[in-house]
């Protein structure tokens, strides 16, 4: 392939005829949630032909679109761990491409808050964790400074775990620029491309609802679909189990009430339920740890915002009388195993991703550049690096310039001073910029996620037939 080269978005009819000989594909990432867009780009970094293939519409449409946007340290990760060394270097790589690619983050900080004397009595152990791992600025504080810290906790925490470090992200536009950079250094993504069987081969032929591709070598990034789409290829190392979190999202007056975030001492299910800002101005409470049997099952329960709300109000009880802007569900991909299922299967040119849970996000680019060394030591010629695209995202974070606030961006273009979405403050210019990007949305929650038009208290009530028109205006 041609150094530079932009690749295809397709969306709609038949795959590209790739029946040519030599036109197929050197690796195909199948998959395009935060994990699979990560590696898409770090393939793109070489002379390779790289096909990214995803069911939905939209990339980060599926676990991606609804994790809790937490960047991690790995604090508490098991030592020792694929997972722990992951989200280490992860971390590093991500808060430097973040602030290249202009992806929000904001360093508040953790909390790990105890409630009780058993709780209490973890934290000297969880701080040996963290310092196991690498991370040694951990340290417990008493009940004094806790409510020093975060005046609005609720009566009778202990002491916590104090963790600097842990930031909040933008989880939809760090999976976008992944994507983004990938398609402009030259990656064919295609959407709307469910692969329903593959016949393993020279090459491998994988068998879509829009016709055939094939590819030397396929990575599984499935996420919730890691274990079925392994068994396409004969493997059969793991199973996933849907676990859903449900989530409460209160409003931006609600924001001066936390200055951290605020965890509880892990449980069995994970890391429970927490409290945390946004970079959006919000506050988030969540999730829940229900395993299920439905991999679709992304619908909030009454029993489960009841819960939410119960231990909330132990937590950050002013919390409670705030307006809810939104209620949302994720799925994460929990298996029998507490580990990243990352394996290369000897001799089958073909790469697994799987178990990948809510750290992902903060390990993506050092699970990418782990998976390129698996394909290169599994006989991948990956050729001589190339420099990537370079991409700069529109910034959807609150401690940002934003653009109805740039009195420069407006007088070039006064679009940008044309607030169509009061609640966010979302711009004409940005929606138009957005429906005309590489990777443009299909939907209007893809629009919302690229810009937060109709992600406010109102839910669209007051802009919605203004986004639609502009939508519909894009051919969308």
């Amino acid at each position: 392939m041609t150094a530079g080269r932009p690749g295809a978005v397709t969306r709609a009819g038949a795959l590209p005829d790739t029946s040519a000989p030599g036109a197929e594909y050197d690796v195909a990432v199948v998959g395009a949630g935060v994990v699979g867009c990560a590696l898409a780009r770090e393939l793109a970094r070489h002379s390779l032909r790289v096909a990214l293939v995803e069911a939905s519409g939209d990339v980060g449409d599926g676990t991606s679109k609804a994790n809790t946007a937490i960047l991690h340290t790995g604090f508490d990760a098991v030592p020792g761990s694929l997972e722990a060394r992951l989200v280490r270097d992860g971390r590093r790589r991500l808060l430097a491409y973040a602030d290249a690619a202009g992806i929000p983050v904001e360093p508040v900080g953790a909390l790990l808050v105890a409630w009780d004397a058993e709780q209490r009595a973890a934290l000297p152990r969880l701080a040996d964790k963290a310092a196991r791992n690498g991370h040694r600025t951990t340290r417990v504080i008493g009940s004094a400074e806790l409510a020093v810290r975060e005046p609005h906790l609720g009566p009778g925490a202990l002491a916590a775990l104090a963790v600097p470090g842990e930031s909040i992200i933008c989880p939809w536009t760090t999976t976008l620029a992944y994507a983004t950079q990938a398609v402009r250094s030259g990656v064919d993504l295609h959407l709307g491309c469910r692969v329903e069987t593959a016949v393993p081969g020279a090459p491998h032929r994988l068998v879509t609802g829009r016709g055939a591709l094939r590819a030397r070598y396929v990575v599984n990034a499935c996420g919730l679909y890691a274990d079925r789409f392994d068994a396409l290829f004969g493997r059969h190392d793991f199973t996933v189990t849907p676990r859903r979190g449900q989530l409460i999202v209160f409003d931006s007056f609600a924001r001066g009430l936390v200055r951290h975030i605020l965890l509880p001492v892990p449980g069995r299910l994970g890391k429970g339920v927490l409290v945390a800002p946004t970079v959006y101005g919000k506050v988030l409470l969540g999730p829940t740890a229900e395993d299920l049997d439905d991999r679709t099952a992304t619908g909030s329960t009454a029993e489960g915002l009841a819960s939410l709300r119960d231990q909330g109000r132990r937590i950050l009880p002013a919390l409670l009388n705030e307006e809810v802007t939104a209620v949302y569900a994720g799925l994460r991909a929990a298996t029998e195993h507490d580990d990243f299922q990352v394996t290369a299967h000897a001799g089958l040119r073909y790469v697994t991703v799987g178990g990948i849970r809510s750290t992902g996000l903060t390990a993506s680019l050092a699970l990418a550049a782990h998976v390129v060394e698996l394909l290169a030591a599994e006989g991948l010629e990956l050729g001589a690096e190339r420099p990537l695209v370079p991409v700069r995202m529109p910034n959807l974070g609150e401690a940002f310039p934003r653009p109805y606030r740039d009195a420069e961006r407006i007088a070039r273009s006064p679009d940008f001073g044309a607030v169509v979405c009061p609640c966010e403050r979302v711009t004409r210019g940005e929606i138009r910029e957005a429906l005309a990007s590489t990777i443009p949305p299909v939907t209007l929650d893809g629009l919302r996620r690229r810009t937060r038009a109709r992600g406010g208290r109102c839910q669209g009530f007051t802009c919605g037939a203004t986004v639609r028109s502009l939508f519909e205006e894009a051919g969308r």
